[in-house]
């Protein structure tokens, strides 16, 4: 076994999880990552923690989905108990099919994600963490050879996380004080504007430390809680098992008012009637791993990538919103991703350039207008 592994399944536990002894932890093992689940279980159990490992597949989702009929239990008991009983909820994501759920009926899709809302709350509301181990598959999606895409991969997971989370600050406390982002890029006519005043954003360490839950992190965000203006999404994602490309969204008093994709509208669509919270944004997130340095088709690293700004249609996650306020809700959250690094991009805070054409205005090589 590759001893990246081994490093991945111990940052996972210590770093990111915190598990102590004694702790209850549900490991939600993908079809494509057995060595790393493997690697995870040797941990829990050097740490005296207790085990329980569930099988996570597409494929299998997808054989009950498009068997179903569609009138799904809301939170079954059996499942919804398991999470609400587990300190730590630890995903392994390897597919092996990037596109296993292509062709399960959107409506079947948005009916499942509606029945398990008390069972999706209930796994955030543990010291839960997300991360991926690389299959050929996702190699593959990503125009990577395998060994490659391993490289890639531990490059983005395995950096010296507590000096990342120093640099990552200075956006944090930017934020934090601001009022208005705006999002200007002249290529293709984007210019957004959200406000964010009252929010908190997270410095996304990928430790949940610091509300942080994905492996490999690398962002700041926050949600905002209205958006005025358009934006054009440039880079490619997979969702729902289809492309999803050249997306443009037409925002008015917080919501979605016209959308259109290159590829992938009927998706998108989908995603957009799914509830009332699904026209409008949960995210604002600014990536910052330099580790990751190209699109792959994954979010979990696309959206964490130097130089690129994501914004999720959907649920907002409640580490960002003052005490006793509700933010958007829904039971999609999808992230869609503009690259920043072309001429003539900048993103701006109440009025003051933070970032020009990819380059924070900390960093060596910022642009002076």
């Amino acid at each position: 076994m590759d001893d990246r592994i081994h490093e991945h399944a111990a940052v996972l536990v210590d770093w990111s999880a915190r598990v102590d002894a004694g702790d209850d932890v549900v490991v939600r093992v993908g079809e494509g990552a057995h060595d790393l689940g493997v690697a995870v279980a040797g941990a829990l159990g050097e740490r005296d923690a207790n085990l329980l490992a569930c099988y996570d597949s597409p494929e299998l989702e997808r054989a009950y989905l498009r068997a179903h009929g569609g009138d799904f239990e809301s939170d079954p008991d059996f499942e919804l108990a398991l999470y609400e009983r587990a300190d730590s909820v630890l995903s392994l994501r390897g597919t092996r099919n990037t596109s296993e759920h292509a062709d399960v009926p959107g409506d079947r899709e948005r009916a499942y994600s509606r029945a398990r809302q008390r069972i999706r709350e209930a796994r955030l509301a543990t010291d839960w963490v997300s991360t991926v181990h690389p299959t050929r598959a996702m190699a593959q999606e990503a125009g990577m050879s395998y060994a490659a895409y391993r490289d890639f991969v531990y490059d983005a997971v395995l950096r010296d996380w507590e000096s990342l989370a120093d640099e990552m600050r200075q956006l944090k406390e930017v934020l934090d004080a601001g009022s208005e982002v705006r999002i200007r890029k002249e290529d293709d006519a984007t210019d957004l504007t959200l406000f964010i005043d009252g929010r908190t954003a997270v410095n996304s360490t990928a430790s949940v430390a610091d509300d942080s839950h994905n492996l490999p992190s690398g962002e700041v965000f926050t949600a905002p809680y209205d958006t005025a203006g358009q934006a054009v999404f440039d880079v490619p994602m997979t969702v729902r098992g289809q492309r999803l490309e050249d997306v443009r969204l037409v925002f008015k008093d917080g919501v979605v008012v016209d959308w259109e994709a290159g590829a992938g509208g009927d998706v998108l669509g989908s995603v957009l009637e799914t509830d009332g919270g699904a026209k409008r944004l949960g995210e604002l997130g600014v990536g910052m791993n330099r580790g990751i340095d190209r699109p792959t088709g994954q979010v979990l690293f696309d959206e964490k990538m130097a130089g690129t700004v994501h914004l999720a249609l959907g649920r907002a996650y409640d580490a960002c919103l003052p005490d006793g306020e509700t933010g958007n809700d829904s039971a999609v959250h999808v992230d869609l991703i503009t690259d920043m690094h072309r001429e003539g991009t900048t993103l701006e805070v109440d009025g003051e350039v933070v970032q020009r054409n990819g380059t924070f205005r900390w960093e060596e090589g910022f642009a002076e207008v």
